[in-house]
């Protein structure tokens, strides 16, 4: 008996985070990640609002991988009445973890703040999301880890396949293979791609036949700068700096950023590109735990890095330091000059980087470095389009120190990578997500539209009948 076949976006739809992707198959409801808004304080307010549809009515969340714009609202789903079970790849299980009870206790911890500054004014209202205890129940929905090509039975008729996206550890991009007796309907998801060539992972798998595609666009307008230039401009920015006897902010994502960043360090200092007497602070107890997964997954890896990891540790170097705890974050601001911090969160909006900015924003001979993706409202996108002041902790902070924004490291694909992926064959239909409207949504459907390929820019919440 032929089976209706609907996709909804619930998330990332036409904007570049919270993505969350619903495929109605009959009777079964399957949901695509289900990330955080992130960005301005218009679109993280999103993320307290109803999701568009009822969790208590999804059987299966299939997760792509565990940044926080994909997995950070599943507490919030899971108190909201989904029973289903969450299905990744073992290093995203793990990464997951480490994820979600890292935003639920900072969540937690800028309740108790606004509260403080609530109580000041009459009003101590505010509330986390969701809670540590959230957190946790939502871990034990994940069921056993899927292999990277491995054939998953979801329901009678649904099949699912995760194959490797290369963009961080354990991501994934989806292959759902939907048979109503009648006929195969094949639905392909992106996830977020990766940016083939990088040192740590394998490049991703092609997407396979598929009559649907839901992809990606965050890069879909441009190209990337070539990696050699980019790790060049680091090692440049960071030899100025240390000459002038400044210090480094590189606000970092703690996924596969804070690594990669960690590797080239190690490379430049080892090949004297850095200068050997050089600080290395890595101050997100996220990444620190990140690194040490990184290195319990060599099934992610790339060929040469595994290589590497099996001659010795490619992220040490000499004066290495790892800051878990606050008080050794508290002693970093003490140094003048001499230092290369890493610190979360990328786009600055929270985490220990704010505090290393607010001590080296002002300083003329220091640097920050940006290295990642900023989102519009963000702090880190007001310091790249060049404000002379920001406001950090309710104090305002001129902007004195050289900014460099170094976009090759990027761990998504760019426009050729991207089309690459998506390949030559047959599409009925390609569904533009993740990815600013305006930018590279739009130049992504134009460059389909010239070959012939049928796209659509799904929009919040809106039904699409897949036949």
């Amino acid at each position: 008996m032929s089976r209706s076949l609907f996709y909804s976006a619930h998330g990332a739809a036409r904007q570049v985070t919270g993505s969350c992707h619903l495929l109605r198959f009959g009777h079964l409801s399957v949901l695509v990640d289900c990330g955080l808004f992130q960005g301005s304080e218009e679109e993280e307010r999103a993320n307290a609002e109803p999701f568009g549809f009822e969790p208590s009515g999804i059987d299966l969340l299939l997760l792509t991988h565990a940044h926080l714009d994909h997995c950070g609202r599943i507490p919030k789903l899971v108190r909201d009445g989904f029973r289903g079970r969450i299905l990744a790849t073992a290093a995203t299980r793990d990464l997951a973890r480490v994820v979600l009870l890292d935003a639920a206790g900072l969540q937690e911890e800028e309740a108790r703040r606004a509260q403080r500054s609530g109580r000041r004014h009459g009003d101590a209202s505010a509330a986390p999301l969701y809670t540590l205890d959230d957190a946790l129940h939502a871990l034990d929905f994940f069921a056993a880890p899927v292999a990277y090509g491995e054939i998953v039975p979801l329901a009678p008729g649904v099949q699912a396949q995760f194959l490797d996206a290369g963009h961080i550890l354990g991501s994934a991009s989806l292959l759902l293979l939907l048979d109503d007796g009648e006929r195969v309907r094949r639905v392909v998801f992106s996830g977020d791609q990766g940016n083939p060539g990088r040192p740590l992972l394998r490049d991703p798998v092609p997407a396979p036949a598929a009559d649907y595609v839901v992809m990606e666009t965050t890069y879909g307008n441009r190209p990337h700068r070539s990696l050699p230039d980019t790790v060049d401009e680091l090692y440049r920015a960071i030899r100025e700096t240390m000459a002038r006897q400044g210090n480094v902010i590189i606000p970092t994502f703690a996924l596969e950023r804070a690594q990669e960043i960690l590797y080239y360090l190690h490379r430049g200092i080892r090949d004297g590109h850095i200068p050997a007497h050089t600080s290395v602070f890595l101050d997100s107890p996220m990444a620190i735990s990140a690194t040490e997964i990184f290195r319990r997954h060599p099934e992610c890896f790339d060929d040469g890095f595994r290589e590497e990891l099996q001659r010795g540790d490619p992220f040490a170097m000499p004066n290495l330091h790892f800051a878990r705890e606050t008080a050794e974050s508290m002693a970093i601001n003490r140094m003048e000059g001499g230092a290369v911090i890493l610190a979360g969160s990328g786009m600055c909006n929270g985490g220990r980087v704010r505090h290393h900015l607010k001590h080296n924003l002002w300083r003329e001979r220091c640097s920050v470095v940006f290295v990642g993706y900023a989102a519009q409202g963000t702090l880190a996108r007001r310091i790249v389009d060049g404000a002379g002041t920001v406001r950090i902790f309710n104090e305002e902070i001129r902007v004195r120190a050289q900014v460099w924004t170094i976009n090759g490291f990027s761990a998504h694909a760019d426009q050729a990578s991207l089309l690459h992926w998506l390949g030559t064959g047959p599409r009925r239909m390609v569904l533009l997500v993740h990815g600013d409207q305006e930018v590279g949504m739009q130049a992504m459907r134009e460059r389909l539209d010239q070959l012939g390929v049928p796209s659509r820019m799904p929009a919040m919440h809106e039904p699409i009948a897949l036949d």
